[in-house]
């Protein structure tokens, strides 16, 4: 029997204390602030769930597929994911480092895709090699449950030139 410390809603969630669905990510998480990963709340997990697993994915970045800040799996089932978070197994980012990566659209409003899975199991993967197609690929035949949380982020400030930042 599979225990969690989390109440099955029917209802498979991803929240955050910090923002809102469709609403502004702090600066604080941003290449203007701390750049460290906002707090994330998972709840609801289906029955039979062993992991959840995240991709925070910017679909607005001006590179082809857009710009992935963040690609995680194993993800222990008390469904808290707190600032800083360095736990579970981190893949690359599309600046290939393992991790979180701030937001910092050059440009405009982006936004910010948090898309967890609930996993009908763990996933033995390579951390140092993993990306989202890779993690993607892992996960077929094995979701249970999706759903995404997305915040958008525009610069407080426009930088001019390097020396400005």
């Amino acid at each position: 029997m599979l225990i969690t410390s989390f109440t099955n809603t029917g209802k498979f969630t991803i929240t955050s204390t910090v923002f809102t669905h469709n609403g502004a990510i702090p600066s604080k998480y941003s290449c203007e602030g701390t750049g460290t990963n906002p707090p994330l709340h998972i709840g609801g997990a289906p029955s039979g769930t062993r992991s959840f697993a995240l991709i925070v994915h910017d679909p607005d970045a001006l590179v082809k597929n857009g710009f992935t800040h963040w690609v995680m799996w194993n993800i222990e089932l008390d469904g808290e994911i707190p600032e800083e978070f360095k736990g579970a197994e981190q893949g690359l980012n599309s600046a290939k480092e393992q991790g979180f990566k701030g937001m910092c659209p050059p440009s405009g409003t982006h936004h910010y895709i948090f898309k967890v899975y609930a996993l009908d199991t763990k996933l033995s993967l390579d951390a140092a090699s993993t990306d989202k197609a890779t993690l993607e690929s892992a996960m077929k035949g094995h979701i249970l449950a999706s759903d995404e949380l997305v915040g958008t982020y525009k610069k407080v400030r426009n930088y001019t030139t390097e020396a400005d930042k």
